[in-house]
């Protein structure tokens, strides 16, 4: 059997700011938005000519999941978006205004900055070596 992570949800506090930010400052794409009805949608973004795993942005509902925004693994980086030219990109989401939180690192793995989305999840951009 073959399996596979193909999408995560992410929660947000506004579907539209959510989609701005991530198509405009990360060049994703907007896969679907569809209403599901009682202010509901079915919103899904991922990297363009991606491969990997999509962001279901789910509006918060409630108290619990409002609090969840912004903070939703506890201050550790949250995702990790893969790259195979880092300078080229991370110069291009610099130029968008995407926060990044430290300088680009060189390490053993790879090349890696962390940045924050709008809500101040942490990601990492970062281009593997191999």
């Amino acid at each position: 059997m073959t399996q596979s992570i193909a999408t995560m949800t992410l929660v947000v506090a506004d579907y539209d700011a959510a989609i701005t930010f991530y198509r405009e400052q990360l060049s994703f794409v907007l896969i679907t938005d569809t209403d599901m009805g009682d202010g509901k949608r079915w919103v899904l973004v991922a990297p363009e000519g991606g491969r990997g795993t999509r962001l279901l942005l789910a509006k918060a509902d409630g108290a619990e999941q409002s609090n969840a925004v912004g903070n939703q693994t506890g201050g550790r980086v949250m995702g990790f978006l893969e790259t195979d030219d880092f300078a080229t990109d991370h110069a291009a989401m610099v130029a968008r205004g995407v926060k990044f939180l430290e300088a680009p690192r060189y390490e053993a793995y790879g090349s890696v900055a962390v940045f924050e989305d709008l809500y101040g999840n942490r990601w990492d951009l970062i281009e593997p070596k191999l």
